[in-house]
């Protein structure tokens, strides 16, 4: 297990991690099984999307902040109401098959860290689980 540390510059964010999340996978020496990317964190979640063209990933946080407005009549004290659901709706965690020590990621497919309440630094669990 490894823990990659992700610094967020903005409130809202899709970070693509799939390049450190590689890294960690060929780091294991793990040829065949899963990889599990997880979120430690109630505001922010784990997704994967495209990655080829950007504005797929600034579409979908506009399409959560549409569905979840920052302001609202949340009873939650702290501001951040939006942030939590917006985890919940994106989810915490990933499983993506590893072959020959690759992501077997689709073409078009990338990791990404979703920040809903920063900026922050944030941890990413990856857990490589070998195969038999």
């Amino acid at each position: 297990m490894e823990r990659i540390e992700v610094a967020t510059r903005s409130r809202t964010q899709a970070i693509d991690i799939t390049g450190q999340v590689q890294e960690v996978v060929s780091r294991s020496a793990t040829k065949s099984g899963i990889v599990a990317v997880f979120s430690a964190h109630t505001t922010a979640g784990v997704t994967i999307n495209e990655n080829a063209d950007p504005d797929v990933m600034s579409d979908v946080m506009e399409a959560l902040a549409r569905l979840v407005p920052r302001s609202g009549p949340y009873a939650h004290v702290e501001g951040n109401s939006d942030a939590h659901a917006k985890s919940g709706l994106v989810g915490h965690s990933v499983l993506v098959p590893v072959e020959d020590g690759k992501l077997e990621l689709g073409t078009w497919q990338g990791i990404y860290f979703c920040e809903f309440d920063g900026p922050r630094r944030r941890q990413v669990v990856v857990q490589v689980l070998a195969a038999g």
